[in-house]
């Protein structure tokens, strides 16, 4: 086991921390909190100087943490370990059936161990940690090391950002915890959340009132079906809302939207998706109008983003896709997220919205931009990478350079001048976000070992 790698007084229960670490919910409607808590005990049993960042995130005590071997000195440069501690909704409990329907429950199975944030990426919190273990008493003459464990990962970064506006490390070089399948992410797509909020006209307003006290009813409900996946492969899925906004774009004006649904999260493509329809008299300016010009300028923002292709990335362009519809009183919510690529331009990117923004505009509906995160690329001939590659290959792993469609914490970073790559343990590709989410042993303990001759090379 990785415990016996180290003398008694380092050692610590890997298994038994990554048991533990999987059975504290952190996902975004709880907090990290207590998983950095849990993690700061740990350390500091260990002889680790730790700091707990505590933060209030829409009413909810989140928490950063920062573990060193000494107390940080001003000016020196840092060796950077980064991974997040929450993870994404477990979703329904009766889907994890190699955790007997409790995602919280780690089981180990064929040199796997399953349950959420298994792959992404909790543990990789503790390969880092127990490399640290493994180095506690050496001398670090060129960079010191720092391991940080963010939250908020899930809902905009937020973790990382406020490590980065309180100062909290100066790091040079950077590894970000993501499954990877233990290849090298040195590239990875722009992030950003979309809104528009479409207005009903007073008619329509007025006439779904007096509809809703109505004993009798006309109304025909629609229901479409997909396959969902996440925003960043959304080739790999089968956009519900898209099924249904097609079919609106074939009805008359004078259809009335009772109600539209689809979604529960922007950076998920919806596999349901509803719309409940009436027909009455011409209105003015009806909402169904506005929804069809509104999808039109989006299928010409995405036929815009086709145009600037980045063949080490899949899909090759930057994509837009809905995530949620909801429907309120006096307005339809549409929300989805952009992914951009590195190459495309900032003036590019800021047209593509510019466009949906205008489209907004001339039917009177509201369009907000939220959450932008640059997309990051590291030179494959940098010396991070030249160094990781060389660390792989003596460990006899035969790694290579790939890219990533959604975005981490590197775009962060990577922002402020640390040279970032995006390595770890797991597969991506049906696995994370789903209810077989697992990853290798032996995976964690290559990686643990790779962390370890990292640090070697960049600090001693």
């Amino acid at each position: 086991m990785l415990a016996t790698q180290v003398s008694a007084r380092e050692a610590f229960d890997f298994i038994g921390s990554c048991r533990k670490l999987i059975a504290i919910d952190s996902s975004p409607q709880i907090s990290a909190l207590e998983a950095a808590e849990y993690l700061a005990t740990l350390a500091r049993d260990l002889g680790f100087d730790v700091e707990v960042q505590q933060e209030m995130q829409n009413g909810i005590t989140q928490a950063n943490i920062i573990v060193r071997l000494e107390p940080f000195q001003a000016g020196r440069s840092e060796f950077l370990l980064q991974a997040h501690l929450d993870t994404v909704d477990p979703g329904n409990f009766s889907l994890w059936k190699k955790n007997n329907f409790n995602p919280f429950d780690a089981v180990i199975e064929d040199g796997r161990i399953y349950g959420l944030g298994s792959a992404e990426v909790k543990l990789d919190f503790l390969c880092k940690l127990q490399a640290l273990a493994q180095l506690k008493d050496k001398k670090f003459t060129t960079l010191q090391p720092v391991l940080v464990g963010t939250f908020g990962e899930e809902t905009g970064m937020q973790g990382a950002l406020k490590l980065i506006r309180k100062n909290k490390i100066n790091a040079k070089y950077a590894l970000i915890g993501d499954p990877s399948d233990l290849n090298i992410v040195n590239a990875a797509k722009g992030y950003a959340t979309v809104e528009m909020r479409i207005p009903f006209s007073n008619e329509e307003t007025e006439y779904k009132k007096n509809k809703a006290l109505s004993e009798h009813t006309s109304t025909q409900t629609k229901i479409f079906s997909g396959k969902s996946a996440h925003s960043s492969t959304p080739h790999l899925g089968e956009s519900a809302a898209l099924k249904l906004f097609e079919y609106l774009s074939k009805m008359p004006d004078n259809v009335v939207i009772v109600e539209m649904d689809a979604g529960t999260r922007q950076n998920m493509i919806p596999n349901q998706a509803m719309v409940e329809l009436d027909v009455a008299a011409s209105f003015k300016d009806p909402v169904i109008r506005k929804i069809n010009f509104l999808y039109n300028t989006m299928n010409e923002v995405q036929n815009e983003m086709k145009s600037v292709v980045d063949k080490v990335f899949t899909p090759e362009h930057s994509t837009i896709s809905v995530g949620v519809i909801r429907t309120f009183e006096d307005h339809i919510l549409v929300s989805g997220s952009c992914r951009i690529l590195p190459n495309v331009k900032q003036e590019e990117y800021e047209k593509w919205m510019q466009m949906i923004s205008r489209a907004c505009e001339q039917v009177g509906a509201e369009f907000r931009l939220q959450d932008y995160k640059r997309p990051f690329r590291t030179d494959e001939k940098s010396v991070l990478i030249k160094g990781a590659l060389a660390e792989l290959e003596k460990l006899g792993q035969t790694s290579q350079c790939t890219s990533l469609a959604s975005t981490n914490e590197a775009s962060l970073f990577s922002r402020i001048g640390i040279e970032c790559i995006c390595i770890g343990a797991g597969k991506r590709e049906n696995n994370v976000h789903t209810p077989n989410e697992h990853v290798e042993i032996k995976h964690l303990e290559l990686m643990t070992s790779f962390y370890q001759k990292m640090i070697e090379r960049f600090c001693l």
